[in-house]
């Protein structure tokens, strides 16, 4: 039996990404003393340099049928939007046993409908974030709902879509198919000869960053503290229950910890002597200047597995996931690719200036479903992570089931599917 939850306590977050602000922000609606703590800067990791898709259509997992054979032979080139580097990485090769164990059909269902509650929880409660006085300027962060082109080159996989898109329709996220003849009235840019696209309109998009930056100021004028550049080196513990969090700008005591360190929770796990198998997805990105003519739609250009996203501030160019362990340094090559997969499917012109080169790492999970418990080790211990792809689709959604946990209120929606015990 867990001790009662003071509502007069004290909590540190521990990651200052796009999770962690939505914790603080539903735990901030209560009686509670909130910290941030990053080990870089608030909003600096895979939070700031994202598509900025609100992408509720993506329920499949991406451990889905088909997905090992489909890719073996490409995974271990680094050409591919889908790269594993060689090497002795067994934790990493563990987790790859696991993914490919869950490209079942069971496990696409079970997914697929685990998904789609928080993503729908996510959505109802960013209506209510965005309809904050702090929120409705479109300066805010640039929301605009304007769906996801799907645009394809290959006729055989345009045609073969029907299915996929069949199966988001059961959960309630089917699209409109635009054959070839069609797609300057979707989307002038694409380039006529592609075979076709799907406009999924249940996607919305925002400029990630900015978001990131309002948030961080609607928070501090709450009270919430943050603290960067200090990261966990260790942690105090006591019979079951964490007292404090050591960092190089001092050593800090709280009540309850959320975990919402992406894809540092595992390393950030082991300090405690405890478990979470998230592997780190490197991603890349490149935000410039809009082009002239610009894409009105975001348009996942789906052989190259690659995002392009319009804003009224720039344009980014992302994608790409790679499997390199905890390396930061950017790889030229990925990203003249982004460019090229640009030039293949869109007219517009990438922009003509580059405003920033970006790679980041996405928490990836063997099941591609987050962790939102209770640590079973420490009873004071919450995490929130695993999130991968869709961070920010399921933010609100994870913040307020972490809050809901540590008041020991009602959740709102089933979380069995994303227990830290699965594993």
């Amino acid at each position: 039996m867990n001790p009662p939850i003071k509502h007069d306590q004290h909590i540190i977050i521990i990651g200052g990404g796009i999770i962690g602000l939505a914790c603080a922000h539903y735990l901030s609606d209560h009686d509670i003393d909130i910290l941030v703590i990053d080990q870089d800067g608030i909003g600096s990791g895979a939070s700031h340099g994202n598509c900025g898709l609100l992408h509720f259509s993506g329920v499949i997992p991406l451990c889905a049928p088909g997905v090992i054979s489909n890719e073996i032979f490409r995974m271990f080139s680094s050409a591919s939007p889908l790269y594993i580097k060689p090497g002795l990485d067994f934790k990493l090769y563990y987790w790859l046993t696991r993914f490919a164990l869950n490209c079942n059909p069971s496990h696409k269902s079970h997914g697929s409908a685990a998904k789609t509650a928080l993503l729908k929880y996510s959505l109802d409660l960013f209506l209510d974030l965005f309809a904050l006085d702090a929120f409705t300027d479109k300066s805010a962060c640039e929301l605009e709902k304007q769906g996801l082109v799907l645009a394809f080159k290959d006729p055989k996989k345009f045609e073969a879509y029907k299915k996929t898109n069949d199966w988001l329709a059961k959960y309630g996220f089917g699209g409109t198919a635009y054959p070839n003849e069609k797609l300057g009235d979707l989307e002038p840019c694409l380039k006529p000869h592609l075979a076709g696209a799907w406009l999924n309109s249940h996607d919305w998009h925002l400029r990630p960053d900015t978001l990131m930056k309002t948030w961080r100021n609607h928070l501090s004028q709450k009270g919430v503290r943050f603290l960067e550049y200090a990261k966990a080196q260790d942690f105090l513990t006591n019979e079951g229950r964490i007292q404090e969090v050591v960092t190089p700008k001092g050593s800090f005591k709280a009540d309850t910890f959320v975990m919402a360190t992406g894809a540092w929770a595992g390393p950030m796990a082991s300090l405690l002597d405890t478990r979470i198998p998230v592997q780190p997805g490197k991603g890349y990105s490149l935000t410039m200047e809009r082009p002239d003519p610009c894409p009105s739609i975001p348009c996942l250009l789906y052989e190259r597995n690659m995002v392009v996203t319009p804003w009224e501030s720039g344009y980014r160019l992302g994608g790409t996931m790679e499997f390199s362990g905890f390396n930061s340094p950017l790889d030229r090559k990925r990203l003249d690719r982004l460019i090229e997969g640009s030039q293949e499917y869109l007219s517009s012109p990438p922009g003509s200036v580059v405003t920033e080169e970006w790679t980041g790492l996405r928490p990836m999970t063997s099941d591609d479903l987050p962790v939102i418990d209770r640590s079973g080790d420490y009873s004071n211990l919450f995490i929130a992570t695993g999130h991968g792809m869709l961070g920010i689709t399921m933010a609100t959604g994870t913040g307020k089931a972490i809050t809901d946990m540590i008041l020991e209120n009602t959740l709102e929606i089933d979380m069995e599917a994303f227990s830290a015990k699965r594993f």
